[in-house]
């Protein structure tokens, strides 16, 4: 993530390098086209961050509910079990 924003950053320096002193039509060109893919990968980079998110939650959330029911079976074998009189 820091390497896309270094580049986005070096990008608006060349943007406003070029807009003060008119380094020529080919570089505005490259240059917005370089914001534009660099733009997307941040885009599909944020993206994949949540579904992974999104993932793991559900993933602990699992883990949670397999604990909770691993306990209430214990606890119910333990209070149906006969109580032995001797």
């Amino acid at each position: 993530m820091a390497v896309w924003c270094a580049v986005l950053f070096l990008l608006g320096v060349g943007a406003f390098l070029d807009s003060t002193f008119t380094f020529g039509e080919i570089f505005r060109r490259i240059n917005s086209i370089l914001f534009m893919l660099v733009s997307l990968g941040l885009l599909v980079r944020i993206k994949t961050k949540i579904k992974q998110a999104q993932a793991e939650n559900l993933q602990g959330r699992l883990a949670q509910s397999e604990a909770e029911v691993k306990r209430l079976s214990q606890s119910k074998k333990t209070v149906l079990e006969p109580k032995s009189t001797s």
